[in-house]
C-alpha cells in the first residue's frame, strides 16, 4: 500500500437514493475511515423531492435519511467518521433538522450537522431569454409548468462547514464528485485554483460515487466477467495522498472485487469527453489515468489532471410533462402469441373509437420482442405478457387508456388474466447554463 505522512481515507456509502444502507455500515465500523460519503441524487430525484416539499415544507429530503442516520450515525460518532451527503435534496435544513432530532434521540449528544443550500436558483430563470441546452426552446414554452431549478455547486458550501467543525454536512444539488472532492481541498489544504489537484481529486469523486459500480457490482455479466458473491457486495474505499494520488480498494471480506476493469468501466461511465468532464470546480482531464493494481482489491489511480473553469454552472431545471399510462395483460397456453397481436390490434382500434389521443404509445411483447423489437424466436412462447405505455397530456386519457386494456379480460381474446394499472405523473428534465458568479452556497448549523 502507499504509504505517505498525511493520507485520508474517504468510503462512499450510497450511489443512489435507494441504494443498500449494510455495506455502509460496515464500512464506518471496519474501514478507519475518516469521511463517509452518501451520493444519493439523481437527475430527477431532486424535482420530485420538490413536489414533496410543496405538500409539505417540512420534507423533502432523501426518504431513507432516517434509516441511514440510525444504522450509522451511532457508528461515525464511536469511530470518529464525518458524514457528507446530498441526503437533503429540495430541502437541506429541513434534513439537518430532522437529523439533529434523530441525534438527540439516539443519545447522541454536541453533533453539530450543517444545511448547505444555495442550489435552487428558480427565482433566477429568465423565462425571455433562457434557452434549453437538450431541446434548443425557449424556457417560456414550459414557463407554467417548471417545478424546480437546481444549479450544481461544487465544494465550496462544504468547505465552509468543514472549517467550522461540522459532523455531518447534507448538501441540496451538488456536483457528485464535489461531494469527495471538499474533504481533500480542506484536509490538504489545496488550492481551488490547483485545477491539476482538483481534477485528480475529481477522477477520485468520479470513480466513487456509484459505490458499489466500481467494486463490480455494474461490471458483473454474469458470464464472462464474473463477479464474486455479489448478494454481500461491498462499497468501496478510496486512500488519498498530498499529491493527489491514491487507490481504491474495500474490505478483506466483502463481496465484489476492485480490479483495473471495474475501475476503467467506472471511469467512463457517463463521461461524454474524457478530456473534458465539466464540473464546478474543474474541467477535469481523464485521457492520461492509468490503473495499476497493486495486490488483490487494491487499484493505484494516477494520472488525472484538470483545467480552468468556465465560469458557468449546469442548472437542472425540472418541469411537468403529461402522464405515463402503463397496463399490462398476461396470455399463457396455446396461440398465446396470437391472442397478444390481436389484444394489441384491439386496443388500436378502440383508441381510434373513441377518438383518444396519446402522444406516443408503445406495444411490448415481453418474453418476445420488448427488447429487441426485431427478434424473432424460432420457438413457440408459450406466455406472453402485454406492455401498452403511452404518454398523454392529461391524467384522465390515461385512465381512459388503462381502462380500454383492462376490458380485454371479458371483450377478448380469450384468457388474458394478471391486468396491471398504473398511471404517473411524468416529471422531465432540461438543462440551461447560468453564471457561476450570481450562485452563493449558504450554511446553516443545527446540534444535538
Amino acid at each position: 500500500m502507499i504509504k505517505q505522512e498525511k493520507t485520508i481515507r474517504i468510503g462512499s456509502g450510497a450511489g443512489y437514493s435507494g441504494d443498500r444502507i449494510e455495506p455502509a455500515a460496515d464500512l464506518i465500523k471496519e474501514g478507519d475511515l475518516d469521511y463517509i460519503v452518501f451520493e444519493c441524487l439523481a437527475e430527477r430525484t431532486i424535482a420530485l423531492a420538490q413536489l414533496q416539499k410543496m405538500q409539505d415544507p417540512t420534507l423533502g429530503y432523501d426518504p431513507l435519511l432516517e434509516d441511514r442516520m440510525k444504522a450509522c450515525l451511532p457508528l461515525c460518532v464511536s469511530n470518529s467518521v464525518k458524514l457528507i451527503s446530498n441526503m437533503g435534496a429540495a430541502n437541506p435544513a429541513a434534513a439537518a433538522k430532522k437529523t439533529a432530532a434523530l441525534a438527540k434521540e439516539l443519545g447522541l449528544k454536541k453533533i453539530k450537522i450543517a444545511a448547505v443550500y444555495g442550489d435552487d436558483v428558480i427565482s433566477m430563470l429568465n423565462f425571455n431569454t433562457q434557452n434549453f441546452l437538450e431541446s434548443g426552446d425557449s424556457l417560456s414554452v414550459l414557463e407554467d409548468e417548471i417545478i424546480s431549478a437546481n444549479a450544481y455547486l461544487g465544494v465550496e458550501g462544504i468547505l465552509m462547514a468543514l472549517k467550522e467543525g461540522a459532523d455531518v454536512i447534507l448538501t441540496g444539488r451538488v456536483a457528485d464528485p464535489s461531494l469527495f472532492l471538499a474533504p481533500l481541498v480542506h484536509e490538504f489544504g489545496w488550492s481551488l485554483e490547483n485545477y491539476p489537484l482538483l481534477g485528480k481529486g475529481t477522477a477520485l469523486g468520479h470513480l466513487m460515487e456509484c459505490a458499489g459500480q466500481v467494486c463490480g457490482g455494474y461490471f458483473a455479466d454474469g458470464a464472462k466477467k464474473k463477479v464474486s458473491n455479489l448478494g454481500n457486495l461491498g462499497f468501496p474505499i478510496a486512500e488519498i495522498l498530498e499529491d493527489g494520488s491514491f487507490y481504491i480498494t474495500k474490505l478483506k471480506d466483502a463481496g465484489g472485487m476492485v480490479t483495473t476493469a471495474t475501475c476503467k468501466e467506472q471511469l467512463l461511465y457517463e463521461v461524454h469527453n474524457p478530456a473534458e468532464y465539466l464540473t464546478p470546480d474543474v474541467i477535469a482531464d481523464f485521457s492520461g489515468v492509468s490503473f495499476q493494481e497493486l495486490d488483490k482489491d487494491i487499484v493505484k489511480v494516477t494520472g488525472a489532471t484538470g483545467k480552468p473553469l468556465t465560469g458557468k454552472l449546469k442548472v437542472s431545471v425540472g418541469y411537468r410533462d403529461g402522464y405515463m399510462a402503463d397496463a399490462q395483460i398476461s396470455y399463457g397456453g396455446s396461440y398465446a402469441l396470437e391472442r397478444s397481436r390481436l389484444a394489441i390490434e384491439i386496443i388500436k382500434e378502440r383508441l381510434r373509437t373513441k377518438n383518444l389521443v396519446v402522444e406516443d404509445i408503445l406495444f411490448d411483447l415481453i418474453g418476445l420482442n420488448s427488447l429487441f423489437k426485431e427478434a424473432t424466436s424460432p420457438a413457440i412462447p408459450q406466455e406472453i405478457r402485454l406492455r401498452v405505455a403511452a404518454k398523454t397530456k392529461t391524467r384522465e386519457a390515461a385512465v381512459q387508456l388503462l381502462n380500454e386494456v383492462e376490458t380485454l379480460y371479458t371483450n377478448g381474446p380469450a384468457a388474458g388474466g394478471g391486468v396491471s394499472k398504473v398511471v404517473t405523473e411524468i416529471i422531465a428534465i432540461q438543462s440551461i447554463l447560468i453564471n457561476k458568479s450570481k450562485v452563493a452556497p449558504k450554511v446553516e448549523y443545527f446540534k444535538s
